[in-house]
């Protein structure tokens, strides 16, 4: 978990006057109190990030995908599922395992989800992020799709 305090800048300090400058408080010594945030709200705010990107089919390694897929089919999907964030105190490191679709670029695919998690991280959270490290483990064909449903037809021959 990650205490964060925050002194904004457009809050003037008590007893001040628009002549003398606002005295430069500590973090967290503003009498404003502390935000927490948990490690596991940053890793779920990269995730969501990431699943709106055009050429990202899933996320995580072959076994956090069926275990995911698993999760999926009782109701409880994962938004953290192949997103690991080291966070400090004013900084997240995150590392990424994803699934691009094929034909998509692999490098533009991994840029594009760099770019949404360094923005929604930075945004929604207030932190600054280090790096993104995105690791691809596979590529989604489409007709692996279209060979599970031949599985579920009639068969051709008698």
């Amino acid at each position: 978990m990650t205490v964060q305090t925050h002194t904004p800048a457009d809050v003037p300090a008590k007893n001040t006057t628009a002549a003398t400058p606002a005295p430069v408080l500590d973090k967290g010594k503003d009498g404003r109190g502390a935000t927490t945030v948990a490690d596991g709200v940053v890793a779920k705010i990269a995730g969501i990030a990431i699943q709106e990107i055009p050429g990202v089919h899933a996320l995580g390694g072959g076994a956090a995908r069926a275990i995911g897929s698993l999760r999926e089919k009782v109701g409880q999907k994962d938004l953290t599922q192949g997103v690991s964030v080291e966070v400090g105190q004013t900084q997240v490191a995150v590392d990424v395992t994803l699934v691009v679709e094929y034909p998509h670029p692999l490098q533009e695919v991994a840029d594009n989800a760099r770019d949404a998690v360094y923005t929604a991280i930075e945004d929604l959270v207030g932190m600054e992020v280090t790096e993104v490290n995105i690791t691809i483990t596979d590529i989604h064909v489409p007709s692996e799709d279209a060979d599970a449903d031949d599985a579920e037809r009639e068969p051709r021959v008698a």
